[in-house]
Protein backbone atom coordinates (compact mmCIF):
# COMPACT_ATOMS: atom_id res chain seq x y z
CA UNK A 1 0.00 0.00 0.00
CA UNK A 2 1.24 3.50 -0.81
CA UNK A 3 0.00 6.69 0.81
CA UNK A 4 0.87 10.36 0.65
CA UNK A 5 1.09 12.99 3.35
CA UNK A 6 2.19 16.61 3.27
CA UNK A 7 5.15 16.51 5.65
CA UNK A 8 8.70 17.85 5.55
CA UNK A 9 10.64 14.76 6.57
CA UNK A 10 10.41 11.10 7.54
CA UNK A 11 10.21 11.74 11.28
CA UNK A 12 7.32 14.17 10.82
CA UNK A 13 5.58 11.57 8.65
CA UNK A 14 5.82 8.95 11.40
CA UNK A 15 4.54 11.42 13.99
CA UNK A 16 1.64 12.44 11.76
CA UNK A 17 0.54 8.83 11.27
CA UNK A 18 0.73 8.02 15.00
CA UNK A 19 -1.05 11.27 15.91
CA UNK A 20 -4.06 10.20 13.82
CA UNK A 21 -4.98 7.88 16.68
CA UNK A 22 -6.22 8.66 20.20
CA UNK A 23 -3.48 8.89 22.84
CA UNK A 24 -4.51 5.59 24.42
CA UNK A 25 -3.86 3.76 21.12
CA UNK A 26 -0.65 5.49 20.06
CA UNK A 27 1.75 3.03 21.68
CA UNK A 28 -0.04 0.15 19.95
CA UNK A 29 0.00 2.05 16.64
CA UNK A 30 3.75 2.71 16.91
CA UNK A 31 4.28 -1.00 17.43
CA UNK A 32 2.07 -1.96 14.48
CA UNK A 33 3.57 0.73 12.24
CA UNK A 34 7.08 -0.50 13.04
CA UNK A 35 6.08 -3.94 11.76
CA UNK A 36 4.29 -2.98 8.54
CA UNK A 37 6.21 0.08 7.33
CA UNK A 38 8.53 -0.46 4.38
CA UNK A 39 9.86 3.07 4.08
CA UNK A 40 9.19 6.78 3.74
CA UNK A 41 10.23 8.98 0.84
CA UNK A 42 9.95 12.75 1.13
CA UNK A 43 10.45 14.89 -1.94
CA UNK A 44 10.83 18.53 -2.81
CA UNK A 45 11.25 19.98 -6.29
CA UNK A 46 14.15 22.44 -6.59
CA UNK A 47 14.69 24.87 -9.47
CA UNK A 48 17.58 23.71 -11.63
CA UNK A 49 20.79 25.73 -11.86
CA UNK A 50 21.94 24.20 -15.14
CA UNK A 51 18.80 24.81 -17.24
CA UNK A 52 15.08 25.49 -16.91
CA UNK A 53 12.98 23.11 -14.89
CA UNK A 54 13.13 21.45 -11.52
CA UNK A 55 14.93 18.46 -10.07
CA UNK A 56 13.67 16.32 -7.17
CA UNK A 57 15.58 16.14 -3.91
CA UNK A 58 14.49 13.02 -2.02
CA UNK A 59 14.85 11.93 1.57
CA UNK A 60 14.72 8.14 1.87
CA UNK A 61 14.09 6.27 5.10
CA UNK A 62 13.91 2.49 4.97
CA UNK A 63 12.42 0.35 7.72
CA UNK A 64 15.63 -1.32 8.89
CA UNK A 65 15.80 -2.98 12.28
CA UNK A 66 17.16 0.17 13.99
CA UNK A 67 14.44 2.34 12.41
CA UNK A 68 11.74 -0.15 13.42
CA UNK A 69 13.04 -0.09 17.02
CA UNK A 70 13.07 3.72 17.05
CA UNK A 71 9.46 3.87 15.85
CA UNK A 72 8.24 1.17 18.24
CA UNK A 73 9.94 2.82 21.22
CA UNK A 74 8.69 6.32 20.35
CA UNK A 75 12.18 7.74 19.82
CA UNK A 76 11.27 9.35 16.48
CA UNK A 77 13.63 12.27 17.18
CA UNK A 78 16.50 9.80 16.55
CA UNK A 79 15.43 8.94 12.99
CA UNK A 80 17.46 11.72 11.34
CA UNK A 81 20.72 10.70 13.02
CA UNK A 82 20.13 7.06 12.13
CA UNK A 83 19.44 7.99 8.51
CA UNK A 84 22.63 10.09 8.36
CA UNK A 85 24.78 7.05 9.10
CA UNK A 86 22.74 4.54 7.06
CA UNK A 87 23.66 5.48 3.49
CA UNK A 88 25.01 1.96 3.00
CA UNK A 89 21.47 0.70 3.67
CA UNK A 90 20.02 2.97 0.98
CA UNK A 91 18.93 5.83 3.23
CA UNK A 92 19.47 9.51 2.53
CA UNK A 93 18.56 12.64 4.45
CA UNK A 94 17.18 15.67 2.65
CA UNK A 95 20.41 17.54 3.41
CA UNK A 96 22.46 14.75 1.83
CA UNK A 97 20.24 14.86 -1.24
CA UNK A 98 20.44 18.65 -1.52
CA UNK A 99 24.21 18.68 -1.05
CA UNK A 100 24.60 16.02 -3.74
CA UNK A 101 22.55 18.10 -6.19
CA UNK A 102 24.68 21.17 -5.42
CA UNK A 103 27.94 19.25 -5.86
CA UNK A 104 26.71 17.93 -9.22
CA UNK A 105 25.87 21.48 -10.31
CA UNK A 106 22.16 20.75 -10.70
CA UNK A 107 20.93 23.24 -8.07
CA UNK A 108 22.42 26.36 -6.55
CA UNK A 109 23.61 26.59 -2.97
CA UNK A 110 21.04 29.31 -2.41
CA UNK A 111 18.15 27.10 -3.56
CA UNK A 112 19.44 24.19 -1.45
CA UNK A 113 19.60 26.52 1.55
CA UNK A 114 15.99 27.55 1.02
CA UNK A 115 14.82 23.93 1.05
CA UNK A 116 16.51 22.68 4.20
CA UNK A 117 15.07 22.76 7.68
CA UNK A 118 18.60 22.49 9.14
CA UNK A 119 20.83 24.99 7.37
CA UNK A 120 23.67 24.67 9.88
CA UNK A 121 23.64 20.90 9.42
CA UNK A 122 23.80 21.28 5.64
CA UNK A 123 26.75 23.66 5.97
CA UNK A 124 28.58 21.50 8.50
CA UNK A 125 27.92 18.24 6.71
CA UNK A 126 29.54 19.40 3.50
CA UNK A 127 31.79 22.18 4.77
CA UNK A 128 30.12 25.04 2.95
CA UNK A 129 31.54 28.40 4.02
CA UNK A 130 28.91 30.46 5.83
CA UNK A 131 28.81 33.13 3.12
CA UNK A 132 28.12 30.63 0.33
CA UNK A 133 24.74 29.47 1.57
Amino acid sequence: MIGTLHTNDAAQTINRIVDLFPAVQQEQMRSQLSLVLTGVICQTLVPRADREGRVPACEVMLATTPIRNIIREGRVHQIYNTMQVSKKDGMQTMNQALADLVMRGLVSKEQAGLRTMMLDDLKALYGYPEHNL
